[in-house]
């Protein structure tokens, strides 16, 4: 018999935890930044808040946020094409535990489009992981422990000391405030690493009903 599933017991789930602790694993061993659950989870909250303060259903937020919580555990697997290869993972995971088909199937549509290289947002849920996904960009995601070995991903992360998505349903409106240390990096830096995750930000927003728009130490660059 099918059955609803709670955010809470995705993030009990010990299966779960340790297929995002393999992930988190398999990326630190590439070099790439965190991937743990403090991320997943921080993802998980972001997107169910983006689309609370939209008044979206309950329901729907709720999807949002197990998709948020499960949508790295690809990297279990392998970090390239990561996005589908979670999205049948927890196909398989959610299917095993009875939930409904169509919670499965927008659960796993959202988790198959979060990486920009093949995906974009296709509904609200989708649109709320990307969101949150793509905008948790921070010094203490860096991996790498000298900073001589920094690539330029490295470096663009470590220069962001802090970054805060706002929702401005009056607006229409989502905003990202980065502060950004330019002795470490510049503006120019940090888009030429994350463009395509900012233009899948934008067409995540347009899904919304919003307007994206990005502020480099009080400065508007998009």
């Amino acid at each position: 018999m099918s059955k609803d599933i709670s955010y809470n017991q995705i993030k009990k789930n010990d299966m779960i935890n340790h297929y995002i602790d393999k992930a988190n694993f398999v990326t630190g061993a590439m070099g790439f930044t965190e991937h743990s659950r403090a991320h997943a989870a921080l993802v998980a909250e972001t997107a169910g808040n983006i689309l609370r303060k939209l008044n979206f259903s309950k329901k729907e937020i709720e999807l949002a946020k197990i998709a948020g919580y499960m949508h790295d555990i690809g990297n279990t697997i392998n970090r390239n094409d990561h996005a589908h290869s979670g999205a049948v993972m927890a196909f398989q995971i959610l299917t095993n535990m009875g939930v409904y088909y169509k919670d499965v199937a927008t659960i796993c549509s959202a988790i198959g489009q979060h990486d920009e290289k093949t995906g974009t947002a296709i509904d609200p849920i989708s649109a709320a992981l990307i969101l949150a996904d793509k905008t948790d960009v921070r010094r203490n995601r860096v991996c790498t422990k000298k900073k001589s070995d920094f690539d330029i991903h490295d470096r663009v992360n470590y220069a962001v000391t802090s970054s805060n998505l706002t929702i401005i349903p009056e607006k229409k409106t989502v905003q990202l405030d980065l502060t950004l240390d330019y002795n470490i990096c510049t503006v120019m830096d940090y888009f030429e690493i994350f463009l395509g995750r900012m233009l899948m930000c934008k067409r995540a927003a347009e899904i919304l009903g919003l307007k994206f728009k990005a502020r480099a130490n009080g400065t508007k660059v998009c």
